[in-house]
Formats: structure tokens, C-alpha cells, sequence
């Protein structure tokens, strides 16, 4: 359940796999300490939360460079694609709505195992949760059927 929320969450399976699966071994390795927790499952998905920030951060400062580099080169580039799957959609945003929604929605966690996850107060989630309800509502609204 891990794996598919953090796969809706980031849009990529492979980078949620490897979160879960880095969440899993840092549990291994300190399981003497995780194991007397109140709840070792929370703590795994909480490290594997962190993880996919990580790595939405390191693609951010990524993405600014190749935009830093593309600005000095005279380029054309083609506008926007609509949005036509809700795949694309959930790509849109921003990465703690999507994370939120994913475990939400996907995981099927409740709010306070949702903030746990995030280490966010029960209103932060349920903020990013109605944004994300607000966003997705909107492209749907405008999307042609």
C-alpha cells in the first residue's frame, strides 16, 4: 500500500519503490529502536515520505538548472499540453497536495495518519487535501467531454 500511494504521489513507480524500499531498510538497520515505537509501520512511512521529498527537491533544483542553462540558449519550445488523464492532473500539484491526496485517497489513511506520515498538524492535511479536492475539481470542470 506504500508503494501505490507514493506511486500516485510522485507519478512514478520506480521512484516510489525505491522510497519504500529505503524506508524499510533504515527501519532494518535501526530495529532495535524502531521495533519499541507505538507504531514501526507509521515511522517507515514517515521515513518514506521524507524520501520522496528528497528526491522532489533534488528533481526542483534540477529542473531550475537545465531551465537556467536553456534560457541561455536561443530555443523554441512548444506550449503546454492539455491535460487529458487525471495521471497528468495529479502531476500538476504541487508535491504536498499530492502526497497528501496519495495517502489519503490511495493508502486510506485517516487525517492524523496522514499528518503523522508528513509530520504536518491535522489542519495542514486537511488544508493540502481541500486545495488539492479544489484544484482537481477545477481542471475537471474545464476539461472537454
Amino acid at each position: 500500500p506504500m508503494v501505490r500511494s507514493l506511486t500516485v504521489a510522485s507519478g512514478d513507480a520506480e521512484v516510489a519503490a525505491d522510497c519504500v524500499q529505503d524506508a524499510f531498510m533504515r527501519a532494518y538497520a535501526r530495529w532495535r529502536r524502531v521495533s519499541r515505537l507505538e507504531d514501526p509501520p507509521g515511522w517507515i512511512r514517515h521515513v518514506a515520505v521524507n524520501r520522496m521529498r528528497d528526491h522532489f527537491r533534488k528533481a526542483t533544483r534540477g529542473r531550475a538548472a537545465v531551465e537556467r542553462l536553456d534560457a541561455q540558449a536561443v530555443t523554441t519550445t512548444p506550449g503546454p499540453v492539455p491535460p487529458s488523464e487525471l495521471g497528468v492532473l495529479l502531476a500538476q500539484l504541487p508535491p504536498q497536495q499530492r502526497i497528501a491526496a496519495a495517502l489519503f485517497y490511495v493508502e486510506d489513511l485517516d487525517v492524523h495518519q496522514v499528518a503523522q506520515a508528513m509530520d504536518l498538524s491535522d489542519g495542514a492535511v486537511k488544508y493540502h487535501l481541500h486545495a488539492a479536492r479544489q484544484t482537481l475539481r477545477g481542471a475537471l470542470d474545464e476539461a472537454p467531454q
